[in-house]
């Protein structure tokens, strides 16, 4: 009994919110229909049914001309409301009543349909912003206190509970947890978390009560940066939708003089002139021309890709960005965490000249205690903790090695070709296998060969395959590694060219030469080292679960999953974002052609020129939500539920996205 209740009162609070937002149509449209049948069916005087028309005119129409007295004022004549308010009073003067009410009410139809369509195109924008958690739990004084997270300090503690969104970045102190970082990567399955492993702001404790260690200031937790990056996103124009905003603002003006025109100019050149039919061509004329359909498609067939992206964990700092991915036929790509797991184990130490297996890994464990590098972090994990050695006078050269004095010898650890630099003689080692070796050598002598392996990602070989079928003719890998790793890697994966051994200032020479000969060149990683090479590129995808600060900043595209196969589905969404935007500029500008030229001859009725307007309009932006649908899991009722709800609670006027559009 209990849940009837609350469905009737859900049900009633749901038709009370409807009747709230629509009640201007609603009220409209019962006045039309009441004046049709006055007239039309019952032939009752026009002192009945006209009233009744103005004043279903007034309710719908009101609104629009106060708008377009607001653009006037603000110095745009020439509005989308200004088009429908002349149109309209117009088709009452020739005393065409019921088209001029029609005109103006499915225009507002049209208007809350498109309204609609721009909150559903946000939705997954929105949800992404309602993961910000607006209160953190912190350990002060032997006790906790619940504060706003920009009041918690680095390094304090903070407690979650399961259920509880984490509130700030940080390291977990609890031995083992599973979170919910959907919101984050796009993916459902929970990610397993040890202690001392990071935590993300944003994830959803999912079993145990946990504590962290903040890491982070609230402004620059990872969830934080992606909110910023998608919100940049949404205000950043692709070059389809730039052009259509100016196209937009030249075009309103030069069909309102060619409506004028065509009142007047028949006046000349025809026999038979009648203002009363010409005037009515010219109503319709400026009825069809109205851009608002077009205008509005466009940027939602945008939102509706980036929106898409995000739900798949693919983060797009722009909606150009989908229009450099769709043209991209050049790919260059980082190995190490990028199409490897960057997960290194140590596999073999081959020790040589006396020196056993231990004093070879203490040694150059001690050398790598403060790098970040996967590698380095290979190696010291190989040690079990063991105490290392206190290290004098280091220096690193990055990408090759590092040097060092331990106990009075000096210590230098890196490739074959650090070592052969510095005139160290390496003997020949065993190790047939296609690894990353890293070489020892103390007072100048080879002290012998770690052998470090990676594991090649499960997705990345579907990924290489899934872009060559999309037309990226060249896929190209560049990599610090040795060349007989970076050679077995491509070779598997079907890469077409592989390139070892490289510096980071090599890796930006490569991808400058090919921007000078290739069309739109993309470059993807996720090491620090890689950052300018993505700024350099067309297009700079970025790892941004393992992936540099520095990295994810500088790039124009972030794989928050860090799997290789987001790659070709980013490319794909770009592709079918696309089509969609061609086509609905396509069918918008060949129908109102199509009808403003029937207009001119006298062939098209209101009727025609309403659905020329709200009808293309409506017929584009129902194209454009298909961007949404076709790579996401929401159905379009429970977006549609809640924009009805959301949009019911939003007291602010939505903003036109142009200065002839109304939404």
């Amino acid at each position: 009994m209990l849940d009837i209740k609350e469905k009737l009162s859900t049900s009633k609070k749901r038709m009370t919110l409807f009747f709230k937002k629509y009640k201007e149509v609603i009220s409209s449209s019962v006045l039309l229909a009441v004046g049709l049948i006055a007239e039309f069916v019952l032939a009752l005087s026009g002192y009945i049914y006209l009233p009744l028309y103005i004043l279903s005119y007034l309710v719908v129409g009101g609104p629009v001309w106060v708008k377009a007295f607001k653009s006037i004022a603000k110095g745009t004549i020439f509005s989308e409301f200004l088009l429908m308010g002349i149109a309209t009073v117009g088709a009452f003067a020739i005393g065409e009543y019921a088209e001029g009410v029609a005109v103006m009410l499915f225009y507002m139809i049209g208007e809350h349909v498109q309204h609609g369509a721009v909150h559903r195109a946000k939705h997954s924008i929105r949800e992404l912003i309602n993961q910000q958690p607006d209160i953190a739990t912190v350990e002060r004084s032997g006790s906790t206190e619940e504060v706003h997270p920009s009041e918690v300090a680095m390094k304090e503690i903070i407690q979650v509970k399961p259920g509880e969104k984490v509130p700030l970045d940080g390291l977990l102190l609890t031995d083992k947890a599973s979170f919910n970082t959907a919101a984050l990567t796009g993916e459902s399955k929970p990610m397993s978390r040890e202690s001392g492993e990071e935590v993300w702001a944003g994830s959803i404790n999912q079993d145990t009560p946990v504590r962290i260690r903040v890491t982070s200031d609230f402004q620059d937790t990872k969830l934080s940066s992606i909110l910023e990056m998608v919100q940049e996103a949404s205000q950043r124009k692709a070059p389809t939708q730039r052009f259509i905003a100016r196209f937009a603002a030249v075009y309103t003006p030069i069909v309102v003089w060619l409506a004028v025109a065509l009142t007047f100019m028949p006046y000349l050149l025809v026999e038979n002139y009648i203002f009363q039919d010409w005037f009515y061509r010219a109503l319709i004329f400026l009825v069809v021309s109205c851009p608002c359909g077009l205008v509005i498609s466009i940027p939602l067939g945008y939102f509706g890709g980036i929106g898409a992206a995000s739900q798949n964990g693919i983060l797009l700092k722009g909606s150009d960005f989908l229009d450099q991915l769709r043209k991209m036929d050049t790919l260059f790509v980082d190995k190490t965490g990028t199409l490897t797991k960057g997960n290194f184990e140590v596999q073999d130490i081959n020790s040589l000249n006396g020196f056993s297996k231990d004093e070879l890994l203490t040694l150059a464990a001690s050398l790598e205690q403060q790098s970040t590098h996967p590698v380095a972090k290979a190696i010291l994990s190989a040690t079990n903790g063991q105490i290392l050695k206190t290290v004098h006078d280091q220096q690193e050269v990055s990408g090759k090695g590092v040097k060092g004095i331990v106990d009075q010898q000096e210590i230098v650890v890196g490739n074959r070709g650090f070592l052969l630099q510095h005139g160290i003689q390496l003997d020949e080692n065993s190790f047939a296998e296609p690894h990353t070796f890293i070489h020892v050598a103390v007072d100048r002598t080879h002290a012998g060969t770690i052998s470090i392996a990676d594991q090649i990602k499960p997705d990345s070989k579907q990924a290489v395959a899934k872009l060559k079928e999309q037309g990226i003719g060249q896929i190209a890998m560049l990599s610090g590694d040795n060349q007989r790793v970076v050679d077995y890697i491509a070779s598997e994966l079907g890469l077409d060219e592989a390139y070892g051994d490289l510096l980071p200032d090599e890796k930006y020479r490569r991808v400058e030469r090919a921007l000078a000969s290739s069309g739109t060149v993309g470059f993807v990683g996720d090491g620090i080292n890689d950052a300018p090479v993505i700024t350099l590129a067309d297009v700079g995808l970025a790892m941004g679960g393992i992936g540099s600060d520095a990295t994810i900043e500088t790039a124009d595209v972030v794989i928050q999953t860090d799997q290789p196969s987001k790659i070709p589905l980013a490319v794909d969404i770009a592709h079918f974002t696309h089509r969609i935007v061609w086509q609905n500029i396509v069918i918008a500008l060949g129908i109102k052609v199509g009808i403003m030229a029937l207009a001119v001859m006298g062939y098209a009725s209101m009727w025609a020129a309403i659905f020329a307007d709200v009808g293309v309009a409506l017929i584009a932006i129902g194209n454009a939500v298909r961007v949404q649908h076709r790579f996401s899991d929401s159905t379009f009722s429970e977006m549609m539920t809640s924009t009805e709800i959301e949009s019911s609670t939003d007291d602010q006027e939505a903003q036109p996205c142009c200065d002839s559009c109304s939404v």
